[in-house]
């Protein structure tokens, strides 16, 4: 029996809120979200439900961790100054970019009150107010040297493919190429100054707040993204670390803001990459079986690769089952 029209599934409610139906489940895993149930047992969301999930959504936008919207839910609002502190300045930095904006329309109108037509390129930047340079180069073996451009760099890019498609050296080839990139290697080894501990500890504060397992996986990983000066690809971003602390840290990186610093993640983890969570500021690149070019796939079922995207991830479960045969195919991805 379906829910009554009043009510909505998973997958329903999962839609009109934005958000995946592995969201949702987290909220409920969290205790923040209890759905009724209808007489086949299935989950059914009433309009209280999805008020209530609303909430979570807005205060998960707003950089809020779930262990800060249990306690707002409960009226209490300790410890939520650093959240709002995190959105006050990605605030600011869309301010910033809005004040340059605003003075290029001036300066065109003044120009105009003076007889000056604008430019095309004029009337372009008004809608990329702040261009991100191209990224273009020769593609190293076991491709045949052909150009691979990337038309931005993105707060997030993931970068996968099947085992052998040759994604590890070309992670390595855009670490090499890009200004001041760092790779961040399976063994995380990395030298990192004070503050750079300072930053992953408050990160890892964040993260613990949101239900991650502390481990030496995971100071590793964000010391080595604090330690780092500009871009950071990121090898198998997902290793040594259970499901809900991948959740929590993909969830932290996505808070970052306008202008955060580009992460490239190399992932074979649903978890890591959810198809139905990509935001605007994300890209997928794909490294095909056969040594084809890589590509970039939108985010949407039915565009060129999606499927094959789909195809290459898998639940944290049977990545941790798989994770030797993915080391012993390291040298050759």
């Amino acid at each position: 029996m379906s829910p009554s029209p009043r009510f909505h599934t998973a997958a329903q409610a999962a839609r009109k809120l934005g958000v995946s139906a592995k969201a949702l489940r987290l909220y409920e895993q969290r205790g923040l979200l209890i759905p009724g149930r209808n007489a086949a047992g299935w989950r059914a969301y009433g309009s209280a439900d999805l008020a209530q999930a609303a909430h979570i959504v807005a205060l998960r936008r707003l950089g809020f961790s779930l262990a800060q919207i249990a306690r707002v839910l409960a009226g209490d609002a300790h410890g939520l100054e650093p959240a709002l502190a995190s959105h006050q300045a990605a605030l600011a930095a869309q301010h910033s970019a809005l004040t340059v904006t605003i003075e290029q329309i001036r300066q065109l109108r003044h120009g105009l009150t003076h007889g000056v037509a604008p430019s095309l390129s004029a009337l372009i930047r008004l809608a990329q107010p702040t261009p991100t340079p191209v990224v273009s180069f020769e593609l190293p073996w076991p491709w045949g040297g052909e150009v691979f451009e990337l038309p931005a760099l993105p707060a997030l890019s993931y970068i996968i493919g099947p085992l052998g498609s040759g994604k590890t050296r070309l992670a390595q080839h855009l670490a090499a190429i890009l200004p001041n990139a760092t790779f961040l290697s399976l063994d995380r080894t990395v030298t990192a100054p004070p503050a750079a501990h300072a930053a992953a500890q408050i990160a890892q504060d964040w993260l613990a707040e949101d239900g991650a397992t502390p481990s030496d996986a995971l100071t590793a990983l964000l010391l080595g993204i604090a330690a780092a000066p500009a871009t950071v690809v990121v090898d198998m971003i997902e290793q040594g670390l259970d499901e809900v602390t991948q959740q929590a840290v993909i969830a932290y990186l996505r808070r970052r803001g306008p202008g955060a610093q580009p992460l490239m993640l190399l992932t074979r983890s649903s978890a890591i990459l959810d198809l139905a969570a990509i935001g605007p500021d994300e890209a997928i690149i794909l490294c095909p079986a056969n040594h084809s070019p890589p590509v970039l796939v939108p985010p949407y079922p039915g565009a060129p690769g999606y499927e094959t995207v789909a195809s290459c991830l898998a639940t944290p479960e049977v990545r941790a089952r798989s994770a030797g045969m993915v080391a012993t195919f390291t040298s050759q991805a």
